[in-house]
């Protein structure tokens, strides 16, 4: 066994390739040279240090590195720190497949995202913060190798123009890193104790503070929705969409997930699927103008069937014959639409949204003189405190009437009615 030595006339650059196999292994006789330390040399002349180990009655061989890349001095270093970890029971190659096994930060959100988002109302929200925002950046690297500050530089990018969903993706980040400590991926929770209140960005305090919105429409804004939507390039049943939430004032989510199998004559039955945080369904009365805005939808879908020559998956407000319109295609087409709904005056900050229709109708609720504990049941809100443990009626009959007294209102300010009951409350409250 030769006695390596460095440089371009040491005995390491004079080993000539194997003249017959695929490589051949030298081992190095020098006194400072580990036991098991050597040179694998390949039939195209590549020189590769490595290491011969046993382990378990194993005989096993770890590759440090190419020649000249790794030095001689730099590579018997690097021996000898196997062999240490082996003296430990350390083994380097199943070290090496286990860190070959973990997962990525891509792979990891795809995992959790199956498992605990899909299905939710919220999932293509939550898929949004997830993949459009922390797997462009960290999803490349190991979840063992991600530390708080990768998420904070993420975090405080976002929040410097969508502070909003910048507090999201913290929150869902940390919920997804809760999932790695379970499943033992990672020993602890970089986000843990993470919270909003902790990102900083230069002259503001508290970037991600979560402000209640008190935006509504004032009655040109309801007039203009009403009775432009059709004409202002929005999709015909993402216009009939925002007309349904402000006429039952369901969530925007529940709206555009609306499916034929729910209505039933004059009722539509939200199941508790659907439904935010709560094991119940709602059942939503339905108007005539309700009736009449699924109807419509309903041609619309019929027409574009026959365009598309496929069968109808049920969808009243579909994007896709498989599938509804998303909250975000909502937004997206209201905000594309501003100024032809209404908002030409408005600054973009305090542009409606289509969460603020259902805002707009639970006020006009208490402008037609709606008892509170009605108008709150009639948009989907559940009794609660003492209330809801020991009142059970059902308030059918006046959720119904509710229902009725707001459309009859609604009418009368697209038709330009200047007495209709509370005039000035809807005014009123688009100050806040």
């Amino acid at each position: 066994m030769p006695k390596f030595t460095d440089g371009t006339s040491g005995s390491i650059a004079k080993l000539a390739p194997p003249t017959s196999g695929a490589k051949k292994l030298y081992f190095d006789d020098h006194r400072l040279a580990p036991t098991g330390f050597g040179l694998k040399v390949t039939s195209k002349g590549l020189k590769v240090f490595i290491q011969r180990y046993s382990i378990d009655g194993k005989r096993r061989l770890k590759v440090i590195g190419a020649w000249p890349t790794w030095s001689l001095e730099a590579a018997r270093l690097q021996a000898q720190t196997i062999l240490r970890g082996l003296a430990e029971n350390v083994d380097p190659l199943e070290v090496k497949r286990q860190r070959r096994a973990e997962p990525t930060v891509a792979t990891l959100a795809d995992e959790w995202l199956s498992k605990h988002a899909a299905g939710l109302v919220s999932e293509r929200a939550i898929r949004g913060f997830i993949l459009n925002d922390i797997v462009p950046h960290l999803g490349d690297m190991k979840v063992s190798d991600i530390r708080q500050r990768h998420f904070i530089e993420v975090i405080e990018t976002k929040a410097e123009t969508a502070p909003r969903s910048a507090a999201n993706v913290l929150f869902y980040s940390r919920k997804m890193l809760n999932y790695a400590v379970k499943r033992d991926f990672i020993p602890a929770n970089p986000l843990a104790g993470l919270e909003p209140k902790d990102i900083q960005l230069a002259g503001k305090r508290d970037p991600l503070k979560q402000v209640a919105r008190l935006r509504i429409l004032d009655e040109d804004e309801i007039i203009s929705l009403w009775q432009n939507a059709d004409g202002s390039g929005l999709h015909k049943l993402t216009a009939l969409a925002l007309k349904m939430i402000l006429i039952t004032g369901q969530r925007p989510g529940e709206v555009a997930g609306l499916h034929e199998d729910e209505i039933n004559g004059r009722h539509w039955t939200i199941p508790a699927a659907r439904r935010k945080k709560t094991e119940t369904e709602n059942v939503v009365y339905l108007t005539d103008t309700a009736l009449e805005i699924i109807a419509a939808a309903r041609v619309e879908i019929d027409r574009l069937s026959r365009r598309r020559d496929v069968p109808w998956n049920g969808f009243i407000f579909e994007a896709s014959p498989s599938k509804p319109i998303g909250t975000a295609a909502l937004a997206k087409g209201v905000s594309r639409a501003a100024q032809r709904l209404g908002n030409k005056d408005v600054p973009v900050w305090r542009h409606w949204s289509p969460h603020d229709l259902r805002r707009t109708m639970r006020t006009g609720l208490s402008a037609c003189k709606i008892l509170p504990h009605v108008a709150e049941l009639v948009i989907g809100h559940q009794k609660r405190g003492i209330i809801k443990t020991y009142d059970q009626f059902e308030y059918a009959n006046e959720i119904q009437r509710a229902l009725e007294l707001w459309e009859k209102r609604l009418m009368r300010i697209i038709n330009g009615d200047a007495n209709h009951t509370g005039g000035n409350v809807i005014a009123l409250e688009a100050k806040a």
